[in-house]
């Protein structure tokens, strides 16, 4: 009877290794395997985390002792996504002794000002405040005004569509209706609330035009559909033209 104990042993040890196999599912294995002293964790890798560091991820595992690669994952997934800010978690086996962790961080776009003053504070484009320590990553923001969802949501919308523009920003905030005003330096550009990428496209486009011609302007009002209204004065009655992106 042990002889063949000892021989399933040998084969469930072989078919598991596998020549060095990857695998990423989430059920437990035979406990058996997980008894198998070969497959104890011995090392986490952590990919994808910028703003919490390897050591942090790791810990959020709480594995127990004498941990197996075999142990069932999802409820180590679930700990790592309760981290705030940790959007998706996968986890890899990768025979015969490591756990792989690949997260997804939310993307910071603003900073907004603490409850009581005093500080900024990262948030995503939900509003939900990043525990993110910015002496590991500097944080390079515009300044939401308040927490505003549509503000948030065309940060997070600029930032997605033009990388460029989003750096130029420095502070951000709402108008009447739940329009919103994105200050550039000395210029801003008006975006209503419901924007959507080919409106921020179109605003990239006027600005770059204006700057070839070296053709100074004040505000750039793209709320109207179809065009960017191109202003001398912030706030002018009277504009300079309506634009469209390829005027």
């Amino acid at each position: 009877m042990s002889r063949r104990r000892s021989a399933l042993s040998r084969r469930v040890l072989w078919a598991a290794v596998g020549a060095g196999a990857v695998t990423t599912g989430r059920v437990a294995g035979p406990p058996l395997v997980r008894a198998v002293a070969a497959f104890r964790v011995r090392e986490i890798e952590v990919l994808g985390a910028r703003q919490f560091s390897p050591r942090a991820v790791a810990a959020a595992l709480r594995l127990r002792p004498r941990a197996s690669v075999f142990d069932a994952t999802a409820p180590l997934v679930e700990r790592v996504k309760a981290l705030p800010g940790v959007l998706e978690v996968r986890i890899e086996r990768r025979l015969p002794g490591t756990l792989r962790v690949v997260v997804r961080e939310a993307e910071p776009v603003a900073f907004v000002p603490a409850a009581r003053g005093g500080s900024l504070l990262p948030v995503d484009a939900r509003g939900t405040l990043l525990p993110f320590d910015p002496a590991r990553t500097p944080l390079d923001l515009p300044i939401a005004v308040t927490a505003d969802s549509n503000v948030l949501g065309v940060l997070a919308l600029v930032q997605a569509v033009d990388a460029g523009l989003y750096q130029e920003i420095t502070v951000a905030r709402r108008l009447t209706r739940g329009d919103v005003a994105l200050e550039l330096g000395s210029r801003r550009v008006l975006v209503g609330r419901d924007a959507g990428p080919e409106v921020i496209q179109a605003v990239a486009l006027v600005a770059q035009d204006l700057a070839a011609k070296k053709r100074p302007y004040a505000e750039l009002d793209a709320r109207y559909a179809g065009q960017v209204v191109v202003r001398r004065r912030a706030g002018a009655a009277g504009a300079e033209q309506a634009r469209g992106p390829g005027a």
